[in-house]
């Protein structure tokens, strides 16, 4: 039985695999990009001060797509799972859910549970999926 549990937030993903004998941990960094506007542009003497003209749609779009690099690389590396534990922080976990639902329903059918979690050390996380999977 090979059980994989991930805790995965926007910066990275922390996989547990889980064998009969074997027990082994990897993380997988995301590489999203944080946005963080900046600038100044437009004049201080401006009736309202300095105006910012900043291209939200251009970020997200750069954002999703890079939210779908990283989807497909924990996908690559969980391909071989026979049932998947999901866990994270935020959004993460349900997006990638949502993402395997849509693109990968032979490996979303293997999602025992998403569940949220907040920050954890790396021990903690070994934990929660050897907790889960009852090991």
């Amino acid at each position: 039985m090979n059980n994989i549990g991930i805790w995965l937030d926007k910066e990275k993903a922390h996989m547990v695999f889980l064998d009969k004998d074997s027990e082994k941990f990897e993380t997988l960094l995301s590489e999203i990009e944080n946005y963080r506007p900046a600038g100044g542009s437009g004049t201080k003497t401006a009736k309202w001060g300095p105006q910012d003209v900043v291209q939200d749609s251009k970020f997200l779009e750069r954002e999703k797509h890079q939210h779908k690099a990283y989807f497909k690389k924990l996908v690559e590396a969980i391909k071989s799972a026979d049932n998947i534990a999901l866990f994270g922080p935020a959004e993460t976990a349900l997006r990638f859910k949502k993402e395997l639902d849509k693109n990968y329903p032979e490996l979303a059918a293997k999602v025992k549970t998403v569940e949220k979690a907040d920050s954890m050390t790396n021990n903690q996380v070994k934990k929660l999926v050897r907790d889960f999977f009852k090991t």
